[in-house]
C-alpha cells in the first residue's frame, strides 16, 4: 500500500526513535531514525525522504529550524512535528512554516499512521505536479518550436522579451502557423508558468455562449442557467487566457473585453458584482486587425489595447528552409507512436514537399506526414506516400493557366472547390487551409451551390 515510501524520524529520545521506526516499519515503510537536527540534515542533503517526523525542542537544531532547511533543500518533503511543549504559538509558526502537521507528545499510534499516510500522498501528489510542470515546461520551450530561418529567429527573440513581462500580446498569422505554440511558449517562460494556461477558440461559439464562457453567469440569468458558474478569467486567475480568433467577435463583446483590459475585472453575466481578475491576455487572429479597424469592422480603441506588443507568424512558403526541419520532426513524432521503422524522407519526397505552397501551413505538413504514416509508408516515405495534389508536376494551377475571362467570384469557387476536395470535404481543415472561418466558407459554399463531396 505504502509501496516503500521514505521516512526520517528525528528525535533526541531513543525510545522515540525506535518506537516510532518500529511501527513504521511495520507498515511497510523505509524508515532511517537520527538523533538530532543536524544528522537529519545531512542524511535529507545525501538521500531523498517523502516525509520527516521531527521532535520540535531538540538540543542544537530545533524542529522548526530543521524544517526550514528541509523545505528549501526539498519541497517536496512533507514534515511532522512531534512535541511535549505544545502550544498554539508554535503550531502556528510550523505550519506558517511549510509543516504538514503537527502531534503533541504523548501521541496515539493510531494518528501517527493516518498523519503520515496523509502526508505520503502529498509528497507524491507534489512530485508528480513537479513533474508535470517540468514537462510542460520542456514541451514549450522555444527550441521544441522548429525553425532556423530568419523570419523564425525574429520570433524566437520576441517571444524571449515578451515572455518576461505582462503586456498584452497580439499573435497575428495565417492558420495553421502555430499561433497557440507561441501563446503557450510565451506563457511557460514566463513568470505565471505555474499558473493556468487557459485556451478558448473565439470564432467556434456563437456570441451569447462566448460571453458566458469567457465571464461565468449566474444561477437563473438565462434559460439553462441551473447553477452558477465561474468563467474562463476567473478559471485563468494570475495565470494567462488565450482568446484565438480575437477578429471574429462581435463590437458588443469587445467593449466588454475593452473593460477587462482596461479595469482587471469581470462581470458575470446576470450578475451586478465586479470581481477582479489579474490575468494575462494574449490574443491571435488570422485577420489584418488595422485594415479592419480602416474598414470600421474593428473598435479601434479595443485593437490599440490589444495591440501593445504584436507577433508576426510568418507561412511555410515564407520560412522553406524550415520545411526539412519540420518534416523530420514530424515523421520522428508519428513513427514512434505507430512503433514503425520509418526513418527518413527520400529526396525525391522531399523535392515534393519544398516545391509545394502550403496554403494550409505547418498544420497541413503535418497532416502529410501523419497520413504518410498512417498509410503504412516503409523505410523511408516516398513521392507515392504522399497526396496527389503534392506529386503533381505538370498541370499545377498558376496564375497563367487561369483563363482571363474568369470572374474572381468563379476562381474563388474553383479554388474552394479545389481544397475541399484535397480534405475529403472535410470544411474545418479546408478553412484552416484558405485562412478564413468555418463560418465563411459556409457561407461561401451557399453563395456559390458547393456541395461537400
Amino acid at each position: 500500500m505504502n509501496n516503500g515510501a521514505s521516512i526520517l524520524v528525528v528525535d533526541d529520545e531513543e525510545r522515540v526513535r525506535t518506537l516510532l521506526s518500529r511501527l513504521l516499519t511495520e507498515e511497510g515503510y523505509q524508515v532511517d531514525a537520527v538523533a538530532s537536527g543536524e544528522e537529519a540534515l545531512r542524511a535529507a542533503e545525501e538521500g531523498s525522504y517523502e516525509v520527516v517526523l521531527t521532535d520540535l525542542m531538540m538540543p542544537g537544531m530545533s524542529g522548526i529550524e530543521l524544517l526550514v532547511q528541509l523545505r528549501r533543500l526539498n519541497s517536496e518533503t512533507e514534515v511532522i512535528l512531534l512535541t511535549a511543549h505544545g502550544t498554539v504559538d508554535s503550531a502556528v509558526e510550523a505550519m506558517r512554516k511549510g509543516a504538514f502537521h503537527y502531534l503533541s507528545k504523548p501521541f496515539k499510534l493510531d494518528e501517527v499512521r493516518v498523519y503520515v499516510q496523509k502526508a505520503v500522498e502529498e509528497s507524491r501528489n507534489q512530485r508528480e505536479l513537479l513533474g508535470l510542470r517540468r514537462e510542460v515546461r520542456q514541451r514549450f520551450e522555444f527550441s521544441n518550436i522548429i525553425g532556423k530561418s530568419k523570419p523564425m529567429m525574429e520570433v524566437f527573440d520576441l517571444i524571449r522579451r515578451v515572455a518576461r513581462s505582462n503586456s498584452t500580446v497580439l499573435i497575428q498569422g495565417k492558420s495553421g502557423t502555430g499561433k497557440e505554440l507561441v501563446a503557450k511558449a510565451i506563457h511557460y517562460n514566463s513568470p505565471r508558468s505555474s499558473q493556468p494556461f487557459i485556451a478558448i477558440n473565439c470564432s467556434a461559439i456563437t456570441e451569447t455562449l462566448l460571453e458566458s464562457e469567457l465571464f461565468g453567469h449566474m444561477k437563473g440569468s438565462f434559460t439553462g442557467a441551473v447553477s452558477s458558474k465561474k468563467g474562463l478569467f476567473e478559471e485563468a486567475q494570475s495565470g494567462t487566457i488565450f482568446l484565438d480568433e480575437i477578429g471574429e467577435i462581435s463590437a458588443a463583446l469587445q467593449v466588454k473585453l475593452l473593460r477587462v483590459l482596461q479595469d482587471h475585472e469581470i462581470r458575470r453575466v446576470g450578475g451586478n458584482q465586479s470581481i477582479k481578475v489579474d490575468v494575462r491576455v494574449i490574443t491571435a487572429t488570422n485577420r489584418d486587425l488595422a485594415e479592419a479597424v480602416r474598414q470600421k469592422e474593428f473598435r479601434d480603441d479595443f485593437y490599440y489595447r490589444l495591440n501593445v506588443v504584436t507577433i508576426h507568424l510568418p507561412t511555410l512558403k515564407d520560412r522553406p528552409e524550415d520545411i526539412p526541419l519540420l518534416a523530420q520532426h514530424f515523421l520522428a513524432k508519428y513513427a514512434k507512436a505507430a512503433g514503425t521503422g520509418v526513418s527518413q524522407i527520400s529526396k525525391d519526397a522531399m523535392r515534393a514537399l519544398m516545391r509545394y505552397s502550403w496554403p494550409g501551413n505547418i498544420r497541413e505538413l503535418e497532416n502529410v506526414i501523419e497520413r504518410a504514416i498512417t498509410l503504412g509508408a516503409e523505410g523511408e516515405i516516398q513521392p507515392e506516400d504522399l497526396p496527389d495534389v503534392l506529386r503533381r508536376e505538370e498541370g499545377e494551377i498558376t496564375l497563367d493557366a487561369i483563363p482571363v475571362e474568369m470572374s474572381m467570384q468563379e476562381v474563388e469557387k474553383a479554388h474552394i472547390e479545389r481544397v475541399l476536395k484535397h480534405t475529403g470535404g472535410q470544411v474545418s481543415q479546408a478553412a484552416r487551409m484558405l485562412g478564413i472561418d468555418r463560418r465563411t466558407i459556409y457561407r461561401k459554399m451557399q453563395a456559390y451551390n458547393i456541395r461537400r463531396d
